[in-house]
């Protein structure tokens, strides 16, 4: 069945496919696994590459394990030559050395860059760091000049450019340093979407062309609203594979995680899952 249009798919026609690369989150609300839930909503086919083993659950990060580069490198590589990704999403990285390797394969694949969003994960809600500070520059250096698109919470973009945003009208001029970043890292087209959900209206912020908009939000009283910023760039570049412009891509990625919190259920003792597969609940299910 295709959940875009309720219409059976026929076997012989093969999906587009998305390489997630990101770190595996034994709880599944966020990371690999969320991500490839996401894609399987979406209608593609989603294949992964791990940067690290986490001790985690619903309650928080405990540990983490980063891939060895080496291994990382030659999961690319032999994937990618068996099944090219049409799109890919980037996640954890874990380390400077994944950072590299993943802008290497990157830059050897220009033709994905409009169709590559990097979901820069840089701490987890609980604190724990996902990345050290030489990774961090690694990504603002490097990394930014091979994808296409940037998915930062008000948190990510403090980070990254060193500016603190708590206030929506501090979102607009810390969007366009990003930009200029990406930019310096050679990449002017960059598009930017600063995700809102730490405001008290939970829009978002598009920076698309080098012209800013506001795209409205809603606030779903939930506690499940682990790995939202996964989902939400999953979505976006499964939109994007599936031929939707910049802006559209948007909206569709925003209202998808929406439907994915407004249909969570409890699950663990913290901040529990999205329910990535809202869309194929049985019905009569409660």
């Amino acid at each position: 069945m295709d959940v875009r249009s309720g219409e059976p798919t026929g076997a012989s026609t093969a999906p587009p496919v998305c390489l997630t690369i990101a770190g595996f989150d034994p709880s599944s609300g966020a990371g690999i696994t969320a991500d490839l839930k996401t894609f399987a909503a979406h209608g593609v086919y989603g294949v992964a590459a791990i940067t690290a083993l986490t001790v985690q659950s619903t309650q928080g990060v405990q540990a983490i394990e980063a891939v060895r580069p080496s291994l990382f490198r030659d999961t690319l590589a032999y994937l990618a030559e068996d099944i090219p990704p049409a799109g890919v999403k980037l996640g954890m990285l874990a380390s400077s050395g994944l950072v590299a390797e993943a802008e290497h394969f990157l830059r050897a694949r220009p033709e994905l860059r409009e169709r590559v969003v990097l979901d820069p994960v840089l701490q987890s809600s609980s604190g724990a760091a996902l990345l050290d500070a030489e990774g961090t520059a690694f990504l603002r250096e490097r990394l930014f000049g091979v994808v296409g698109w940037v998915t930062p919470n008000l948190d990510e973009l403090s980070l990254l450019t060193g500016v603190e945003v708590r206030r929506k009208e501090q979102v607009p001029a810390a969007a366009e340093r990003l930009a200029r970043q990406a930019a310096r890292a050679g990449n002017p087209g960059i598009a930017i979407v600063v995700t809102g959900g730490h405001l008290d209206q939970p829009d978002d912020y598009l920076l698309l062309g080098g012209k800013g908009v506001w795209l409205p939000g809603e606030r779903v009283e939930t506690h499940s609203t682990h790995g939202t910023g996964c989902a939400f760039s999953s979505a976006l570049v499964a939109h994007l594979v599936l031929g939707r412009d910049g802006s559209v891509a948007v909206e569709a990625a925003k209202r998808y995680v929406a439907g994915a919190l407004r249909a969570a259920y409890p699950m663990g003792q913290g901040r529990g899952p999205l329910h990535h597969l809202f869309a194929y609940q049985p019905s009569g299910a409660e």
